[in-house]
This record gives structure tokens, sequence and C-alpha cells, in this order.
């Protein structure tokens, strides 16, 4: 939790000279004591709850006023909410490394059932767009909330050579934010790529780092916080080492910058091999380092799959996050609300126990 006008709780400080200025009331009232010849006469028509319900009502009323001030501040707390209509993409890696059988009966077959399981479970309210990525990237499915599209969408994907996570990515970015204008042609088919940079020789940014140019657009963009975009979010699959297209680390760079998060998910197993493919077997592993560098900068979380059931539980978490979202909500009004009621009470309770 956190205040947006923190110099306010300085006022709490009225809470702790009002219980004294409470028992100092209290203390001069003693003054006009009726005197009586044995406290055996009064004690029964006293009892305990009656000593003690007469400090109820000011009690109520000092918590209503450490609600008000505490209020007056504007805590933000991060409560659960329903998520709004939301947009998400996955982007899965179809490179041959996923013809790997270290996951049963082989990557890109458990990967394939999980994601029609996630489909199969998403709320009515999230609309989901499917791209895939190997040597190059391409959309297979746009946005839509037709499941039936999406499962045939994850069907056909069609393993290629290569790995082009970082296109992969790119893909699922302008798909989610088409109104970016970012110049696809030029960053994905250009002559030759940067190392560390975003975009393709030929393009006018091209060789420059993210710090040194504006956004990949021709209009000029408002950076925004990290994770603030909250119509949606990018998913990305991948099993291996990025092995073309740009840095996958550059272009999680733009998408945090406008406040896209991408959650990604490393698939197989560190003995992931296949075995006589086109005459040579190799091994086939994730680079985690760089999955886990894309969730951090755009403020999201990397997921470890080395089984099909792990995958099943990363997209049933997925599922659950985005039907309920945490938001940094202001509770002024609330607090309040809280307040008026005990104040209500107090009085309530002062005017039956004290009418006469």
């Amino acid at each position: 939790m956190h205040f947006i006008w923190p110099e306010v709780l300085w006022l709490s400080l009225l809470i702790p000279l009002s219980v004294l200025g409470y028992l100092w009331a209290l203390r001069r009232k003693r003054t006009a004591a009726v005197y009586y010849p044995s406290l055996g006469l009064i004690r029964p028509a006293m009892g305990h709850g009656q000593r003690l319900r007469r400090h109820l009502p000011p009690a109520l009323l000092c918590l209503a006023l450490a609600l008000v001030l505490f209020g007056a501040a504007r805590p933000m707390a991060r409560v659960t909410l329903p998520a709004d209509y939301l947009t998400l993409v996955l982007a899965m890696d179809v490179s041959r490394s996923m013809l790997a059988e270290d996951v049963p009966p082989n990557r890109i077959v458990a990967a394939q059932q999980a994601a029609k399981s996630f489909v199969q479970e998403l709320p009515d309210h999230v609309r989901m767009a499917v791209v895939s990525f190997a040597g190059n990237a391409q959309l297979v499915q746009g946005v839509t909330d037709q499941k039936d599209l999406l499962l045939d969408a994850i069907d056909s994907f069609q393993l290629q050579r290569a790995t082009a996570t970082g296109s992969g990515l790119l893909v699922a970015l302008n798909t989610l934010l088409p109104e970016s204008a970012v110049d696809l042609e030029s960053l994905l088919y250009g002559a030759e790529f940067k190392s560390g940079s975003l975009v393709a020789q030929g393009h006018p940014f091209a060789g420059r780092s993210l710090d040194q140019r504006p956004a990949p657009s021709p209009g000029n963009q408002k950076t925004l916080p990290v994770g603030s975009y909250t119509a949606g979010a990018v998913i990305l699959l991948s099993d291996g080492r990025r092995t073309t297209g740009p840095d996958p680390v550059e272009v999680a760079k733009w998408a945090a910058s406008q406040g896209v998060r991408v959650y990604t998910v490393a698939f197989g197993t560190p003995d992931g091999f296949i075995p006589g493919f086109e005459g040579f077997s190799f091994y086939a592993r994730v680079d985690e380092a760089a999955l886990q560098k894309v969730a951090e900068i755009t403020g999201a979380e990397f997921f470890r799959a080395t089984n099909a059931s792990d995958l099943a539980s990363i997209y049933q978490h997925l599922s659950s996050k985005f039907t309920l979202e945490r938001r940094d909500t202001e509770i002024t009004a609330l607090l309040v609300a809280v307040a008026a009621a005990l104040a209500l009470l107090a009085m309530g309770l002062s005017m039956r126990w004290y009418r006469h």
C-alpha cells in the first residue's frame, strides 16, 4: 500500500490527542461524585458490562476519526478485481527443435495440446491471436473470440528451420498494438540485423539502440510506465536459442516502453535431443536467460516447463491471472464509508443507552 498524499498522515497525531482528551474528561467527572455508605449497594446495579459499554461509543468515534484521517492521505492498495476485456497474443516457437522427444510424444504436440486447453478455458471477455515463429514470424490467426478458429490455428503449425524469437515478439506486439504502425517489413526482412538493435539495416533507425532513437513508429509515441497497459498481454513460448532476427531483449525494451507485459515460457528439458534429423543428431536447449530478461524488462513473469503437466499448469495460472487481475486502486471512499457507519453506530448507541 502507498499514499498519494502521505504528508496528511501527520494528522494522525490527533488520534492520541483525542484519547488523552477523553481520559482528561473522565477524570474531571469524578470530582462530582455521589457518596454511598457501601459499594455493595451500587455494584449489582452497574455490572461489569455497564462499566465497559460507556466507553464503546467514544471508541467507535475515535476509530472513525482514524479512518477518515487515513483516507485523507488517499491510500492506494493492490486489490484483485475482475479483468476488463483483454486481448492476448500467443507467440509459439515452431522451429525444428520442437521435434525433441524429451517431452512425450514430442515438444510440439505437447505444446499444442496445452495451448488448446488454455484457449478452451479462456473466459468470454478475453480475445486472442496466434503467432508462430521459426526462421521468420507470421500471424496465424488474427484477434478473435472464436475459439474454434484459434484451435484450428494451433493445429496448423508447420515446423521450420532456425529460431527468430525477436521476430515472433515483434509480430505479436504489432498484433496487440496495431496503432503503433511499426514497419514490420523493414524490421523482419531487412538485409542484416544489428546485434543489440531492434531494427534492421535499411530502416531509418538502423544500427541505433532503443535508447538512442525514437519509438519505432512514424509518429512520436509516449513512453508508458512498465506494465501499465491493461488491455492485453503477450505470451511467448520458446524451446531454443535465437539464431536469426532481432534481439528479443531489445524488442522487449520497446514493449516495456509501451507498458506491455510479455510472459515467457521456456519449454523443454536441458537434455532435449533430436535423434537422426536429416542425418544429424543434436541437442535442443532453451535460452532461459534471454526469456527471463524479456519477462523482467516488461514487468511480467517467467515460467519454466519441463513436461506437458508443467506447461498445462502454467497456462492454467495465466488463465486465472487474466480473469482476475491485481490493480492499484484508491480505497479512500471505502474508508470514509466505514468511518461514517462507525460514527452513526456510535451516535445510535449513545442515544439508546443514555437517552435519559
